[in-house]
């Protein structure tokens, strides 16, 4: 699907609901000051053309009890290709996403545990599955920046 020509109206429309996702479309149209339709025909197009993906709570994982998250860079069998392993991973609660990527590892995971000792557990389940020949993992100390979308809606409106 070819990208998406976000005008100004849209980047607002984004931005509100980006800082206030309860604000629903009639207040929405009361804060930008345009008719409820255009709001709600906005959000319509944005959503089916995959701008925006969700409107589902963003869940914390540390307020579930799971404050270590760490990075890990699995080497997985060739032959079969990923579908195998993301089978594998997609199983395991604790893994929250899954890249392929480039270099000297096949695939990138993100996974929370509730503590190091836990960790040693998901990253056991990581590993137990014949495709995956090796692990590599890195410990997040700290989160210096939060997943964040708005200074890039801000960019693709300016270019």
């Amino acid at each position: 699907m070819p990208p998406v020509n976000l005008d100004e109206l849209d980047a607002r429309i984004v931005r509100l609901y980006t800082d206030e996702p309860n604000v629903g479309v009639l207040g929405a149209s009361r804060r930008l000051g345009v008719a409820r339709g255009t709001v709600q025909a906005r959000l319509d197009r944005l959503t089916e053309r995959g701008v925006i993906r969700s409107f589902a709570p963003t869940v914390d994982p540390g307020a579930l009890g799971y404050p270590v998250t760490a990075f890990c860079t699995l080497e997985i069998r060739q032959g079969r290709g990923h579908g195998p392993v993301v089978e594998h991973l997609a199983r395991i609660p604790e893994v929250l996403e899954a890249h392929t990527i480039t270099g000297s590892g096949d695939l990138l995971i993100r996974a929370v545990a509730r503590d190091n000792a836990d960790l040693q557990r998901v990253i056991d389940l990581v590993v137990d599955d014949s495709h995956v020949i090796r692990a590599s993992t890195a410990i997040s100390l700290a989160t210096r920046i939060e997943y964040r979308t708005a200074p890039l809606v801000t960019a693709a409106i300016s270019s």
